[in-house]
């Protein structure tokens, strides 16, 4: 069912809405220079850890990885179901790389080292993106560093991208974890928005959609990167909310008070 407002605005499709073709995402500098870390580090078939606070597009970076990074000589998989115990993590990581999983703790692990020498001899290099990996088991945790020890710890057959929120960090680098840190060579992070990148990412999602106008008046974009401290994912939420409400007033312009109105909205519900 077509919504209202999108006609209202000329919009072919939902401007701010998760459903976008990995080619056509939008990144700022910032994180586009994430990608680009990443890109590099899986050429060096090394492994990668990559925080950020909650919506601000780390799973954006990962998306605009999987369309550039060459098909032909990695094999992608990512996996987000962090909680998971040591045996059942290696069980679903089974089940995402195609292979039968077997009883055992041991035979899962045994299972997945021949999958990743597999592919070495086929000259693709598995990745494995790991995210909300802030979640991670601690038994789990514990284990990462075993599965990428191949010929006594000469050859990089894998690469681990942990992604999560800051204190992802912060558990890696404690003591009881220094094993699987130290072969992590790359650390990266993925921030918020700049006040310009919000004007430019509201505006480039809404060309993308089909109206190449301002849409939104320069205070109310101000008032929603305050908001959302430059966080995609909220600016996306309040940013089609603002859309909508202008809509009902018949307006094609969205001012600072409706925007104003909108997260004032959003907040009561939040705290409810």
């Amino acid at each position: 069912m077509t919504q209202p407002y999108l006609a209202h605005f000329g919009l072919s499709e939902p401007p701010y809405s998760k459903e976008i073709p990995d080619g056509d995402l939008w990144l700022p500098s910032s994180k586009l220079a994430v990608v680009e870390s990443l890109i590099e580090a899986l050429d060096e078939h090394a492994s990668a850890v990559v925080v950020g606070e909650p919506g601000v597009g780390k799973t954006c970076v990962l998306r605009v990885l999987r369309h550039r990074i060459p098909a032909a000589g990695f094999r992608l998989t990512y996996y987000h179901n962090a909680t998971l115990g040591r045996r059942d993590f290696y069980r679903q990581l089974c089940h995402a790389v195609g292979i039968a999983p077997a009883a055992t703790a041991g035979s899962l692990f045994y299972g997945l080292s021949r999958h990743i020498e597999e592919r070495a001899a086929e000259r693709v290099h598995p990745v494995f993106l790991l995210d909300e990996s802030h979640l991670l088991h601690q038994d789990t945790l514990d284990h990462l560093h075993i599965l990428l020890n191949y010929s006594w710890d000469s050859r990089a057959l894998l690469s681990l991208v942990l992604v999560g929120l800051p204190e992802l960090r912060e558990r890696l680098a404690l003591r009881h974890y220094r094993s699987l840190y130290s072969r992590i060579h790359h650390r990266l992070e993925v921030t918020a928005l700049t006040p310009e990148d919000t004007a430019e990412y509201l505006r480039m999602r809404l060309a993308r959609a089909g109206c190449k106008r301002e849409v939104f008046a320069s205070d109310a974009v101000v008032v929603l990167h305050e908001a959302t401290l430059g966080a995609m994912r909220d600016l996306d939420r309040l940013a089609a909310h603002a859309l909508r409400e202008t809509a009902r007033k018949n307006k094609k312009l969205v001012e600072r008070d409706v925007v104003t109105r909108v997260i004032e909205a959003d907040t009561r519900e939040r705290d409810r």
